[in-house]
This record gives C-alpha cells, sequence and structure tokens, in this order.
C-alpha cells in the first residue's frame, strides 16, 4: 500500500528538489530557451527515467500511488543520487523499513560512564536528536555555552550550533558544519516520522534560525559518520581535530562521539 500522507509529501518534496538541482546538460540534453524554474522539467526526467510523465507528476505532488522499486531504482539512477539519498528515496517511499525508536530506553549507567572514562578527550554521547545525553569535561570546555544545568531540558548540538551565537565562533568552518548537521537531522527525522520531537526540534531551527530556515526546503541527507572539524578552542585558539562516532549495540540511535587532535604536519626538514 502507498506510504502514508505526510510520507507522500515529502516524497514529492525530496524528488522536485533532486529534480532542480540536474541540469540539461548533466543528462545529455539539449539546452533550450530560458527557463521559468531551475533543473530538469518534469517531463524530461520521467523520460530519462523511463515513466510516464503524467504518473511521475502523480508521485511528485504526494498522490496516493505506490512506486515500485524498479521504478524507484530508475529515477534515482536519472538523478543521479548517492547511495545515503538512494536508501532515504526507498525509505520515504515505503519500501526501506524506518526503525523503531530504539533510543527510548534510558541511557545505563555503565554507557553514560564512558565519556568520562575517555577524559582528557573531548567525548559525548548523543541521541537520535543529538540531545547530549552523557559527557565528559573536557567536552563541556571545548563546546562552552552547550552545558547548561538549569536551562531544564537536555543540552542539544543542533540548538547550540544554530542558536548559540558563540558557536560560530568555535566552529572556524560553521555554515559547511552547521548545514551538514541539518542534513543529518533530516535523515534522522525521516526514519522517525512518528516520533513528536523531531518535529520540535525542526519546528524550532526553522522559526528561529534564518539559515535553517532556508536550507531545510533543499532536502539534504546524510547520515551519522566519522570526520574532522576545524574548532577553536577556548583556551588555545584554532585546533584540527578527527572525531569518531560509535553506536551503541543495543541502542544504535545512541552515538558515541570522541574528539582526537589531528597531529600537526612535521616541519621541513632543514636544508
Amino acid at each position: 500500500m502507498p506510504p502514508p500522507s505526510g510520507q507522500r509529501q515529502q516524497l514529492g518534496a525530496f524528488l522536485r528538489s533532486r529534480r532542480e538541482r540536474l541540469t540539461p546538460a548533466e543528462v545529455g540534453l539539449p539546452q533550450t530557451a530560458r527557463r521559468r524554474t531551475p533543473g530538469l522539467r518534469r517531463e524530461e526526467l520521467a523520460l530519462l527515467a523511463g515513466i510516464s510523465a503524467t504518473w511521475y507528476t502523480y508521485l511528485e505532488q504526494g498522490r496516493e500511488i505506490r512506486a515500485s522499486e524498479q521504478v524507484l531504482t530508475a529515477l534515482a539512477t536519472t538523478l543521479r543520487l548517492d547511495r545515503h539519498e538512494r536508501t532515504h528515496l526507498l525509505q520515504l517511499a515505503g519500501h526501506a523499513p524506518a526503525d523503531e525508536f530504539e533510543d527510548r530506553d534510558p541511557l545505563t549507567p555503565e554507557a553514560a560512564a564512558v565519556p568520562l572514562l575517555l577524559q582528557p578527550s573531548p567525548a559525548c554521547l548523543i541521541d537520535g536528536t543529538y540531545d547530549v545525553l552523557s559527557h565528559n569535561q573536557a567536552a563541556e570546555a571545548l563546546f562552552p555555552r552547550l552545558i547548561d544545568p538549569e536551562a531544564g531540558r537536555p543540552p542539544n548540538f543542533l540548538r547550540w550550533t544554530f542558536l548559540e551565537p558563540v558557536a560560530r565562533d568555535i566552529v572556524l568552518d560553521w555554515e559547511p558544519e552547521a548545514r551538514a548537521l541539518l542534513a543529518r537531522l533530516r535523515t534522522q527525522s525521516e526514519r522517525h516520522p512518528a516520533d513528536p520531537r523531531y518535529a520540535r526540534l525542526i519546528d524550532e531551527l526553522t522559526t528561529h534560525s534564518p539559515e535553517a530556515r532556508a536550507w531545510w526546503p533543499h532536502y539534504e541527507v546524510q547520515p551519522r559518520h566519522s570526520g574532522n572539524k576545524r574548532l577553536r578552542h577556548p583556551q588555545r585558539g584554532p585546533v584540527d581535530y578527527a572525531y569518531t562516532a560509535f553506536h551503541l549495540a543495543e541502542q544504535p540511535e545512541h552515538t558515541l562521539v570522541i574528539y582526537a587532535e589531528t597531529p600537526a604536519d612535521p616541519p621541513p626538514p632543514a636544508r
């Protein structure tokens, strides 16, 4: 059966966003006169994917139809989706089961203690909405104003990144980092369409952050992963960090994130 109405609307919006980012030249079509909208036309995409233009229009409009995996694969190939975007497309279309709320169970004392054992390396445990469940002193020092015991709710990396002014000074590449974090929130939220925590967080960010409000309609998606960040340590200045993410075995939505300084390049040998 077709996915629920709200999920169909998300599917249509995701397809439209990916169609609009492709140019005719990228898919081998001749450049015609000036277009009123960016990207490919619906009928062009349908033709390239080998499906009916009317049927594709219904899909993008969120009509009550169900796309087969074969059709979705053809659309993903034509739209040049990467593997994470393909998975996201399948989930929205009802062909990949969304995970249940693994992070509903409380954090065990043993898991909560892990960041403390990793001191002096900054470390924290976060859940699917980027609430900070446990952290050590090094993490608190590295991300000033993230931890506020009097806030009345858990600290949250997304709120800190978008709504706390000091974050723009700490995160040296703020815009690409913030945009990637929002894309990971999109991925997480659409795996849990019935979880109200995501809707509340998205509403708060898009209401109070002009950047989140502008970027959210782009439908960018990204999985959680390890990587590198350039952060301004409050005492030591700019530092390059490699961060590694580990998922807890019993609660995959709980993620342990550890930061380690990237060794500086050795000076060139004396001549």
